[in-house]
């Protein structure tokens, strides 16, 4: 899903495995 070690990110993010497009850390 888009549940990323704790990233949450509030913009479109593929499911490419488990990588992001943008690294933020909130």
């Amino acid at each position: 899903g888009i549940k990323v070690t704790g990233i949450r990110d509030v913009t479109p993010i593929p499911h490419n495995g488990c990588r992001p497009p943008k690294r933020r850390r909130v």
